[in-house]
């Protein structure tokens, strides 16, 4: 496992009303875990409100999104990692056809029918203005930021493995208090109750 900086921030429980100057001493789980709810909860109901669903888009793009036409089997195996069980995409296919969205080709291959090409730029338009719409008051610089520092928290944890350090479950928990709000963290343990979060890495 490599060493911590010289400057490590007690991490603190989780706390929505969190202020500024709290947010260095909050986990990382929490609030990825809250953008990610909230942004997708936005989307899916917007797209609810036209009748279309978020996988029923990702087919789409997909179907349309290669040099050469996808099988079934290629579109469910890439997307599959993406939703909530193994037959969810095949399903989601099912339903493209239904809809007279998709079609096949003379070798099996998937294309988009006229009416499933339209419905994929009307969508298109739909996410971009949902996009902003998350995006408000955000530059880009700040968005590239934000997305960096995570890319660089996912690859710390996959540097270390499984690792988690020395700690052993039968030390006792240390109470330290940390940042300018004397908010009260627990060292070296990553879970306790009434934290939002639960697991969370620093």
């Amino acid at each position: 496992m490599r060493p911590l900086t010289d400057t490590t921030t007690d991490q603190a429980p989780a706390d929505p009303a969190a202020t500024d100057d709290m947010l260095a001493t909050q986990p990382i789980g929490y609030w990825s875990g809250l953008a990610h709810a909230a942004v997708t909860r936005h989307l899916r109901d917007a797209m609810a409100r036209v009748d279309v669903t978020q996988p029923q888009y990702w087919v789409l793009n997909r179907v349309n999104g290669g040099s050469v036409a996808p099988s079934r089997e290629e579109v469910v195996i890439q997307l599959t990692p993406l939703v909530d069980g193994p037959h969810e995409i095949a399903r989601v296919i099912d339903q493209l056809f239904h809809r007279g969205w998709l079609r096949t080709d003379a070798g099996q291959r998937l294309q988009l029918t006229d009416a499933g090409e339209a419905a994929r730029v009307r969508l298109r338009e739909l996410v971009t203005e949902l996009r902003a719409v998350v995006h408000e008051g955000i530059s880009d610089v700040e968005y590239v930021a934000a997305l960096k520092v995570l890319r660089r928290m996912v690859t710390n944890v996959e540097d270390n493995g499984d690792s988690q350090g020395s700690w052993s479950a039968d030390e006792p928990v240390k109470e330290t208090r940390s940042g300018p709000a004397g908010s009260v963290g627990r060292r070296p343990g990553r879970w306790w109750p009434g934290s939002a979060a639960g697991w969370s890495l620093r």
